[in-house]
């Protein structure tokens, strides 16, 4: 039988860390690429102007905290409160809140998911034995919790079930939904059971086992002293081999 070496956490977390940088830097390009195709930032420029044509006709600023709010007198609060509800009813505003919402999620969800695609998914590929950049730096590498090489099925399961919806889109998604106001506070209660999850599988299980690796049965293993075989009959070779050894 084979020994599992399991790689160090300052090793899976100091690879994670890069990781993280490197698909942080991939998914704000894809955003800001996507934003420049699908003319995002214009729509924004046509609300911010506006927002100053309700504010110059009305003689009020909207960008106001709740006490500047409750500072202001009796008339600049009503001219606040009639300026307000005038911009909400407001067609265009409207279309282009609806508008903006739905290509912001947009834009977040396919720039992110070519990023998990591009350096969690083709490039482990490549380099073989499920190893990403940061991976490979730091010497770890993934395979199947039986000691059998990662399958292109299997390692996609990981990347888009595991790491990216379960692990990345579903905290990110409550996020911009508490950001538009489609939610309150309460929404990101499970983004935190989701983190405390995480963590307390990543520091207290026998294999420092996350979410993503739950989910796929694989195992983050020093590739130094690993040894992982190519198909489960090679590992079924090498057991029967073992065993008669002993024998």
């Amino acid at each position: 039988m084979f020994d599992l070496q399991k790689a160090s956490l300052w090793k899976r977390l100091s690879a994670a860390l890069l990781d993280g940088i490197l698909l942080v830097t991939v998914a704000v390009g894809a955003v800001l690429l996507l934003s420049l195709l699908l003319g995002y930032d214009a729509r924004v420029e046509r609300l911010e102007e506006i927002y100053a044509i309700y504010e110059s006709d009305y003689g009020v600023e909207f960008d106001l905290t709740q006490e500047e709010y409750e500072a202001l007198d009796d008339a600049a609060r009503e001219r606040y409160d009639e300026a307000s509800l005038a911009f909400s009813k407001d067609g265009e505003v409207s279309h282009l809140f609806e508008l903006l919402f739905h290509l912001t999620i947009l834009m977040i969800v396919f720039g992110i998911l070519l990023a998990f695609l591009l350096l969690e998914f083709l490039v482990p590929l490549l380099l073989q034995n499920g190893q990403t950049v940061g991976k490979k730096v730091f010497g770890v590498g993934v395979m199947r919790t039986d000691g059998v090489k990662l399958t292109p099925l299997l390692l996609f399961v990981r990347t888009v079930l595991g790491k990216y919806t379960v692990g990345t889109m579903l905290p990110v998604m409550l996020a911009v939904l508490l950001y538009f106001g489609v939610m309150g506070p309460i929404g990101l209660l499970p983004a935190a059971a989701l983190l405390f999850a995480q963590v307390l599988l990543l520091f207290a299980t026998p294999a420092h086992t996350p979410l993503h690796d739950k989910l796929a049965h694989t195992v983050t293993v020093d590739l130094s002293s690993q040894m992982i075989f190519e198909t489960p009959e090679e590992l079924l070779a090498y057991q029967t081999k073992y065993n008669e050894s002993k024998e």
